[in-house]
């Protein structure tokens, strides 16, 4: 697809998960519509799906945004929405130190379920009440640190990194992506060029049998001359 620019817009499957009321939501309608509603947001039942499209410098990439309820309840369904993934955030409230453990959950999980190129970040949402801060920063860097994660505090409310956030996954899919494709064409680049040593060496394998070849006859024609002269 063609994001208007002459450039492909490259499709990504993005799924949201973490405890309930972090902020998923909100987050997601931020990023989309650029709207925080102060009116409770309803539960989410099962899944909520939204898409966006964003333009990086040189690339459009389209976000397929799956927004998963964090009640346990639905939480046996996560499979079906994780499968196939290539990016996730795991969202948790700064303000509550359960919803950080259950972050970190999420991601063992998704870090033995789903595929190795997977991009996972990780939101410490509700910046907007920092003061009221409860999971302690050094333990949020420690765990991101050993889990290469994209990091970012973000505020639903005020819309603090909410974008930057989705952009810099954004980044990383593609780069990984331009990655991908230059590792296949240097792959493809050498199996050419093993084909063509190959095709070489066997061509002067031939030449030098022919040469073999003509020497032997040369001798031979040596040998009647000199037969012809004795005989005569």
């Amino acid at each position: 697809m063609d994001g208007g620019s002459g450039c492909v817009t490259k499709k990504y499957k993005l799924v949201l998960f973490g405890d309930a009321a972090v902020g998923k939501t909100s987050l997601v309608l931020q990023f989309v519509k650029g709207n925080f509603s102060n009116e409770p947001q309803e539960a989410t039942i099962g899944v909520a799906f939204q898409s966006k499209i964003v333009c990086l410098q040189d690339s459009t990439v389209k976000f397929e945004i799956w927004d998963t309820a964090g009640s346990a309840r639905y939480q046996g369904l996560a499979p079906m929405y994780y499968r196939g993934a290539d990016a996730a955030i795991v969202v948790f409230d700064i303000t509550n130190e359960d919803s950080f453990t259950k972050a970190k959950t999420w991601i063992c999980t998704l870090q033995t379920q789903v595929k190795k190129s997977i991009i996972l970040a990780l939101a410490g949402n509700k910046s907007d009440l920092k003061y009221h801060k409860s999971v302690d920063r050094q333990k949020i860097q420690e765990f991101v640190e050993e889990n290469d994660l994209v990091f970012m505090e973000t505020s639903a409310k005020s819309g603090n990194n909410v974008t930057n956030m989705f952009l810099s996954i954004a980044t990383k899919l593609v780069a990984q992506e331009k990655e991908k494709k230059a590792l296949e064409d240097q792959a493809s680049s050498s199996g050419h060029n093993t084909t063509s040593t190959t095709n070489t060496t066997t061509s002067a394998a031939v030449a030098a049998d022919t040469l073999v070849d003509d020497n032997e006859v040369d001798g031979m024609s040596d040998g009647c001359c000199c037969c012809c002269c004795i005989l005569l």
